[in-house]
């Protein structure tokens, strides 16, 4: 993070980087002598790499809930329908602008009602006989997904010029927007719920043994999957309403632990969060600097990043056949 920082169309040295943080934070040391680097660094930059660092964990952490919960390796919020939902909900706001804000309404929350709208959707539809089916889950989410898909591009067509350029870079994923404000939210909600989440550890393991089993262990899988989905859902919607849609985080990361520590959720869940932070301050890297001046959104770069894994992931795991 101090290295991303650092790094931008005015380099910073890592060390200097490191005194205006720690002044910041601490007010330990001496203000750094330069205004305009103390700007560049407290202001701009420092709270877009905390974002991608706290959009990068949430967003795997709930990526791997999701895939334990409805028992598919496929699932991620994007599946689910949970991205889609927040995208209605943040193109509604653009586009509408006066007469939302006039609500007192803003493109983060609308962004949040709409996950969390999707996923009220998909809990709905997604049971059966008062239980949640994984599958049902899993195609209910696909179908919500594609109608809140649907409603997007319509509202889309009726979008200014300027709206227009706005939707997009947003649905794409960003984080250059960050402000400080915006911060302790998404820390509060990425965090406790992470640790809620870890929580939960040995009742995750018990689940992949499959719902009969576990329910012979004394598990009660329907409320224990009810709570996952909510906790994901909120998880997801927090972030996305900040950083816009970002594929394939939660589709990826999960996997990458799984193949070096193992599927055991109390190891799984932390250090999930923490390549999924890593990896997204990395690619938040990446979109700056690679075709300068211009910024690449987020979407764009993770899509390139993990769908050949992907792809490669399929290949290699005979046991998704």
């Amino acid at each position: 993070m101090i290295v991303a920082i650092g790094v931008g169309a005015v380099n910073v040295p890592a060390g200097e980087v490191w005194d205006i943080v720690v002044h910041h934070v601490t007010g330990a040391g001496a203000a750094s002598p330069d205004p305009a680097l103390d700007q560049i660094v407290w202001n701009f930059r420092a709270p877009r790499v905390v974002l991608a660092a706290l959009a990068g964990a949430g967003l795997s952490v709930s990526g791997a809930v999701l895939q334990s919960a409805v028992s598919n390796p496929l699932a991620d919020p994007t599946v689910l329908g949970f991205s889609y939902g927040a995208t209605l909900g943040a193109v509604l706001a653009i586009t509408l602008g006066g007469s939302v804000a006039a609500a007192g309404i803003g493109v983060s929350t609308a962004a949040f009602v709409g996950a969390m709208a999707a996923g009220a959707l998909v809990f709905a539809l997604g049971q059966r006989r008062g239980r949640m089916a994984p599958t049902r889950l899993v195609l209910a989410g696909v179908a919500v997904g594609y109608v809140f898909l649907s409603a997007t591009s319509f509202v889309q067509l009726h979008a200014s010029p300027n709206e227009l350029r706005t939707v997009l870079f947003w649905t794409l994923g960003s984080v250059a927007g960050a402000q400080w404000d915006q911060l302790p939210t998404v820390a509060v909600v990425v965090i406790a719920t992470t640790v809620l989440l870890t929580l939960f550890g040995r009742r995750l393991n018990v689940l992949l043994a499959g719902d009969e089993s576990a329910t012979a262990l004394g598990l009660d899988v329907n409320r224990l999957r009810l709570v996952l989905l909510v906790l994901s859902a909120l998880l997801t919607g927090t972030v996305i309403a900040v950083a816009g849609g970002i594929g394939f985080v939660g589709l990826m990361i999960p996997h990458l632990v799984r193949l070096s520590t193992g599927a055991d959720h109390r190891r799984l869940l932390p250090l999930t969060a923490l390549l999924g932070a890593v990896y997204l301050v990395l690619v938040d890297l990446l979109s700056r600097t690679l075709d300068r001046p211009n910024e690449l959104p987020l979407g764009i770069l993770t899509a390139l990043l993990g769908a050949p894994f992907f792809l490669w992931l399929l290949r290699r795991n005979k046991a998704m056949d």
